[in-house]
């Protein structure tokens, strides 16, 4: 999930003493429940409840505002997306029932003011504004199936976005355990003269992967971290690999972390040299970007999905 980047204040305004403290904000599926911590693990408190099956969020801290995906119940399509200040009050709902059937990982993109997001059983990477105006498929992975669509190769997952190159990123995760896990890598805007469904400037970067879930990008140093929820070796684990490889000769991902128990989010603190990392047990972990250092900073909370990490001032 999203790293939020502190709001720029001018020396005259800002106070001589303000500090900004690393905040993580992540998920409870099971529970319906926002959390937030310390970047340690202290000072866990529940800042929302009431979410239905939440599986993604992103932070903006120059707004005040945390955004998040619920996935629903899929066979309903009634997948939403809300928006709350980050101490959990004055909660809206920005993208309503009926418009998304399973909203997974969700990007904010501060340049455009877009929200992006993969839609599973709908078999979407989708997009709209930070107020949830203009909804817009990117790409449609259904090939005709109706939805919500029962073929787990066509299910999206995660999703980041390269805004300075204009590029997309995204998992199909396939089925549990199946080997049949992809990553796919487009432009954002849909090529002239075709639709999301027939787009041809789509890239396949992996494929026979476990099962992907959630990705991140270090645009600096030009990599693209995931988590994969799959049996091992390579499934429960945190994967990077650079975005510059020549795919045409099937490289092969770093693995950075091992032994997950279903490896769903994922956080970048770049300024830090950390990541954080959960899973459907319940753990958070963190590690140096390069896999090094890994501990626990909680365990057994419920059914840990998405997770953020912010400078909060």
């Amino acid at each position: 999930m999203k790293t939020a980047t502190q709001p720029q204040t001018s020396k005259s305004t800002r106070p001589s003493s303000a500090k900004s403290v690393g905040r993580l904000f992540f998920l409870e599926a099971s529970g319906g429940r926002i959390h937030s911590a310390n970047a340690d693990g202290s000072d866990r408190n529940v800042i929302l409840s009431g979410a239905r099956v939440p599986d993604g969020v992103v932070v903006d801290v120059e707004a005040g505002h945390i955004y998040w995906t619920n996935m629903g119940v899929p066979s309903m399509n009634d997948g939403s997306i809300e928006r709350a200040d980050l101490d959990g009050k004055n909660r809206v709902t920005i993208i309503s029932e009926g418009r998304t059937f399973t909203p997974k990982q969700l990007h904010l993109e501060k340049k455009s003011g877009k929200l992006y997001w993969c839609d599973r059983e709908g078999m979407r990477v989708m997009r709209a504004n930070v107020d949830g105006s203009n909804i817009e498929t990117l790409v449609d992975t259904s090939k005709g199936d109706a939805r919500p669509g029962a073929d787990l190769t066509k299910w999206c997952v995660g999703i980041t976005v390269d805004p300075d190159r204009g590029k997309i990123y995204w998992t199909q995760k396939g089925p549990d355990d199946a080997g049949k896990g992809r990553i796919f890598r487009a432009n954002i805007d849909i090529p002239k003269g075709e639709t999301a469904a027939n787009r041809t400037d789509i890239e396949v970067l992996f494929d026979g992967l476990p099962e992907p879930i959630d990705l991140e990008l270090d645009l600096k140093n030009r990599f693209l971290y995931w988590t994969d929820r799959g049996d091992p070796p390579r499934g429960n684990t945190v994967n990077r690999a650079s975005i510059d490889a020549d795919f045409s000769k099937h490289p092969t991902s770093d693995i950075l972390l091992t032994h997950l128990m279903e490896g769903i989010g994922i956080a970048l603190d770049f300024k830090g040299n950390r990541m954080f990392i959960t899973d459907l047990a319940g753990n958070i972990f963190s590690a140096k970007l390069d896999g090094s250092e890994k501990k626990p900073l909680l365990v057994a909370q419920g059914n840990l999905t998405g997770i953020a990490y912010a400078e909060i001032s």
